[in-house]
């Protein structure tokens, strides 16, 4: 007998980043930002100056997807795109005084997944913890099958076409 879908961790796991994209929308919508511009941010909030390549590293994404949302970035004034002189293909991204406000301003996110969730902080940080774990056993197994981890043959949080 086929194992029930709520007992499937694949399901669970769908229902909780659908959840968590629900609750999120209107406070991103109030932002002005997307669900994927907010990781973007994330990301220049915990190391400012990255390129594109390595942003779509740090969210495992193409970096094909990565440039055109940190171009919607630097047209809301959030982030500044610069070539690299010796290199013109090379391409980096810095916050701008809006985008590093944002972060503070982005803080409701958190705390509205805490207040939903009904979790302790503690909770919700020892389970963040565990889905990292199964998250980085995937990779490492998709890895060890020689594809890459970026890849997505589809995207369970919608695109960035906002």
């Amino acid at each position: 007998m086929p194992t029930a879908l709520d007992e499937q961790i694949c399901f669970a796991l769908y229902g909780a980043s659908m959840a968590v994209g629900r609750l999120y929308k209107p406070l991103l919508d109030e932002l002005g930002i997307t669900y994927p511009q907010y990781l973007a941010l994330s990301a220049l909030w915990e190391e400012d100056g990255r390129g594109i390549g390595a942003i779509a590293d740090r969210l495992a994404l193409e970096p094909s997807t990565v440039t055109p949302l940190v171009k919607r970035l630097e047209a809301a004034g959030l982030v500044r795109r610069e070539r690299n002189p010796a290199d013109e293909r090379q391409v980096f991204v810095s916050l701008t005084e809006t985008g590093r406000a944002m972060q503070g301003r982005s803080r409701c996110l958190g705390e509205a997944l805490m207040a939903a969730s009904a979790m302790t902080p503690d909770r919700l940080m020892r389970l963040g913890a565990e889905v990292r774990a199964l998250r980085d056993a995937l990779a490492r197994q998709i890895a060890d099958r020689g594809e890459p981890v970026s890849e997505r043959p589809n995207d369970p949080e919608g695109s960035d076409r906002a």
